[in-house]
């Protein structure tokens, strides 16, 4: 699962996925779609935690659902609720099973879509140190859950982060991490298609360029292997990004090569 937060914030430490500009009738429309299966999904977590809060996959399905639902909502006040929701189970997760990997993957999932709502404002700064520690606290117990999703968000997060004094924006780290998140793997698209974007926000042509190559390479299998509802939206999001960052890639280099 991506982590997307959206774009036009002026905080932009939390972009922890980059968010192209999809056209806007089909981006409301499968807004919509998106939003009301979230919904429908974080309302059954709900019930299902309430009915037995000591079990730990209920735990976790409401971490997740709460994440989901944050992740494409704009109102604020509502996405600081479902985070704060997010937030308050991943930390009765982890009070029981403190060396859980996915407890901390989603509390730092949670705590970036706070840190976002609640932007801008020093709470959503001192947010961002609480995102990079549970994001390595999730590296360092396991490094592979969801395709490598700490590795990834690291990475974007210190790609995306203003850099020292103002934050823990960090060139060096965010390849490493990212490098390390497509090695660990490299069949996910998300993972092919962040390093794509990166190299070409750091005008990188020939990395750039291989990044876009093994994303068409694996791109057929993924169709294959990442299917039904629970990857309609992340198809819908990729394919845009795929698009753009073939079409931004293309407008760069050739206009450099044209001068």
């Amino acid at each position: 699962m991506p982590l997307k937060l959206k774009i036009n914030r002026l905080w932009p430490a939390l972009f922890l996925l980059l968010a192209l500009a999809l056209p806007a009738d089909g981006q409301v429309s499968s807004n919509q779609l998106f939003i009301a299966r979230a919904e429908k999904e974080f309302l059954l977590a709900q019930q299902s935690f309430r009915s037995n809060p000591k079990d730990l996959v209920a735990v976790q399905q409401l971490a997740r659902a709460s994440f989901e639902l944050g992740d494409l909502l704009t109102n604020d006040t509502r996405q600081a609720e479902i985070a704060r929701c997010g937030i308050e189970t991943c930390r009765l997760w982890l009070a029981k099973v403190s060396n859980s990997a996915p407890g901390h993957y989603y509390l730092a999932m949670n705590l970036g879509e706070l840190a976002q709502a609640q932007a801008p404002s020093l709470a959503s700064y001192r947010l961002v140190h609480e995102v990079e520690r549970d994001f390595l606290a999730a590296a360092e117990r396991d490094v592979h859950f969801d395709f490598a999703g700490p590795a990834r968000c690291l990475g974007l997060l210190y790609r995306d982060a203003p850099g020292w004094p103002l934050s823990i924006g960090s060139k060096r780290k965010a390849h490493e991490w990212l490098v390390r998140a497509a090695a660990l793997a490299p069949e996910f698209p998300e993972n092919q298609l962040n390093l794509a974007e990166t190299y070409l926000k750091w005008r990188q042509k020939e990395e750039a360029e291989n990044a876009l190559v093994k994303l068409a390479a694996i791109w057929p299998a993924a169709h294959t292997n990442l299917t039904g509802v629970r990857w309609e939206k992340d198809w819908f999001d990729w394919k845009q990004r795929r698009e753009s960052v073939q079409t931004e890639f293309n407008r760069v280099f050739k206009a450099q090569s044209s001068r």
